[in-house]
């Protein structure tokens, strides 16, 4: 029996001792010519194989749909179901473990990892990983409801409380805040404005609370993930959430509590970038996003979280940016958004620039100090490591700051003449996101694309058939994944292979069903609520593109480490056995997806 069995690869890294011992007592080596048939389908399978050498084609028909090269596994799912549904041949001499049946099953039954990460679905291993992390602190955050957490009580009072009647209260009480009852709304004051109190000058035993309260609460509903909460501090910047469950207060979740779960402290950029008085301190703090990024990933957090907390970060990064460039006017009277992976919340590392600028109709702005300012805003995001977009999609090109009218024009071209260019504009409009200024000029011209583009069945079928603008890329990486990585060092991009289709077939689905989020997730929970997507799909589709999400950052955040600029693809022959088995799970969701894209928009037609 062999002694020399590899247990570092997936699944047999999470065996212990005795489990690996079952292991060594039931497997034997086998030799395959090439061309050989080991499994065809409706044949009972007696054994699992692990591949010593060479590498081992599956087939559904004449098509390849998987390959499998040194420490990968197969079949497991045959195994479980008693017989195989595809046909396994060696695509050249291949050396191989066989594990028996009983030994398989015996291990399943005593390691519910081994059993996930051997032949469950992709959301099953990635479930199975995710328990594996050692970051349980990070975790933890990842997965605990704001209504878990410690959260102060709510103390209120009237608004005709005098200032001093609340300082003794909060002296009494240890607090820093209470909440102000005033007629039918409620309001919050903190030590600021016991500050601003003393600061007045009228005697403070006869000015009522009600008249330094603050009336603007920010409430979050105590279902909500803590990393939701984390997000909506930097997004607002407060200190303090009041949780509420409808009317009913709850109490109020601090800043510091939550930070408590953090050993990096995100909110402190927040308050450095809305503190910064130049360009340079803002540069710093977009070094140290980065850098947070690289903590929360190796912390174990997921994709989601770390979008939602990195497009809040960025938000502050551009919208300080811009009141340091532009003058007060203009802030007033535009909109600044950004497009692209940062409007939908899944921009992890510093991309090319997608912004734009829309100005209010009749606002008296100069031309030229308009302009000005627009050309310092992306030399500065150039600066802080965002390059240029090569299609020029950005404030300092004058197709991409108009004024409201013009913009609804341009946007009615793209409708109306939907030509290859009007469609790519038209796809990363739609994902658009408001970062500074009066953002209801952005909403309007959203619901001028929400007005027209529905109710053309054409204009939809031509928008979704960008799924297939690479068609070639996932197909042939897909089938020839492990056998490549060897010669010449191949770079998957998995922008191609999987995370565009992926993206702008949930966007053509919500273009269509007028769903108004433009975050990815946040699109499947609505398309899914409206009937129009199965959940199980859906469920796949969102561990898939994560899934991708994680592999393209950890290559980022490696080639970063290296002192190289960010590619966004992956070298395959660095992934690890379960790592590639994952990307074959990811990649057949994409095609599954694809399929049913292609019949919703009658795109074989086209």
């Amino acid at each position: 029996m062999p002694n020399a069995f590899d247990f570092s690869a997936s699944p047999f890294d999470c065996l212990d001792a005795a489990e690996q011992r079952v292991v060594r007592d039931n497997v034997d080596i086998a030799y395959f010519r090439e061309g050989e048939t080991l499994l065809e389908p409706g044949m009972a399978p007696t054994h699992l194989f692990v591949i010593i050498k060479g590498h081992v084609s599956q087939l559904d028909g004449d098509e390849a749909v998987a390959a499998y090269g040194p420490n990968d596994c197969f079949d497991g799912r045959a195994l479980v179901a008693g017989r195989a549904s595809s046909r396994f041949i060696a695509a050249e001499e291949v050396v191989a473990y066989q594990l028996a049946k009983d030994a398989v099953n015996t291990l399943i039954a005593g390691n519910a990892s081994f059993g996930a990460l051997l032949f469950s679905d992709l959301s099953d291993k990635l479930g199975a990983l995710a328990q594996r992390h050692s970051q349980r602190e990070m975790l933890a955050l990842t997965l605990q409801r704001v209504g878990e957490a410690y959260l102060r009580p709510a103390h209120v009072v009237d608004a005709g409380t005098s200032v001093v009647g609340v300082a003794a209260l909060m002296q009494a009480r240890k607090t820093s805040s209470v909440l102000v009852r005033d007629a039918g709304r409620l309001g919050i004051f903190t030590n600021t404005g016991l500050q601003r109190a003393i600061l007045d000058g009228r005697p403070l035993d006869a000015l009522p609370v009600g008249e330094l309260a603050t009336f603007r609460l920010v409430t979050i509903a105590p279902d909500t993930p803590l990393f939701d909460a984390l997000a909506l501090m930097i997004q607002h910047q407060v200190h303090r959430l009041v949780v509420a469950e409808g009317s009913r207060v709850i109490g109020l979740l601090e800043q510091l509590d939550l930070l408590s779960f953090l050993s990096n402290h995100s909110y402190l950029i927040t308050v450095q970038i809305v503190q910064a008085q130049d360009l340079d301190a803002l540069q710093a703090q977009a070094a140290r996003i980065t850098r947070f990024v690289a903590l929360l990933h190796r912390g174990g957090t997921g994709m989601g979280q770390i979008g939602k907390v990195v497009q809040a970060l960025n938000a502050k990064l551009f919208e300080r940016t811009w009141q340091l460039v532009a003058p007060p006017e203009l802030v007033a009277d535009s909109c600044l958004f950004v497009m692209g992976s940062e409007g939908r919340g899944e921009q992890l590392l510093k991309t090319d620039q997608d912004n734009g600028l829309i100005l209010r109709d009749g606002a008296a702005l100069d031309g030229a100090a308009v302009e000005a300012a627009c050309r310092r805003f992306s030399q500065a995001l150039r600066t802080f490591g965002y390059p240029d977009c090569p299609g020029g999609i950005m404030v300092s090109n004058p197709a991409w700051r108009r004024s409201a009218s013009d913009f609804a024009a341009t946007v009615r071209g793209w409708l109306l003449r939907p030509d290859a260019e009007g469609l790519m504009a038209l796809a990363i409009f739609v994902d658009a996101h408001a970062v500074a200024g009066d953002a209801s000029l952005l909403g309007s011209l959203r619901d001028e694309v929400d007005r027209r583009v529905a109710a053309d069945d054409a204009l939809l079928g031509r928008f979704a058939a960008a799924i297939d603008a690479f068609p070639d890329e996932a197909g042939s990486w897909w089938s020839r994944l492990p056998l490549i990585g060897e010669h010449d060092k191949p770079m998957l991009d998995l922008k191609k292979a999987g995370i565009f289709p992926i993206v702008h077939g949930v966007r053509s689905l919500a273009l269509r069903e007028h769903v108004k989020a433009t975050g990815t997730a946040a699109r499947l929970d609505a398309l899914v609520a409206a009937g129009r997507l199965a959940p199980g799909l859906a469920a796949d589709i969102l561990d898939s593109l994560q899934f991708l999400m994680t592999l393209k950052l950890k290559a980022g955040l490696a080639e970063l480490d290296t002192g190289r600029a960010v590619s966004g693809g992956v070298r395959t022959d660095r992934l690890s056995s379960l790592e590639r088995d994952l990307l074959k799970d990811a990649l057949a969701v994409v095609k599954r997806f694809k399929a049913l894209m292609r019949h919703q928009f009658h795109l074989e037609a086209m």
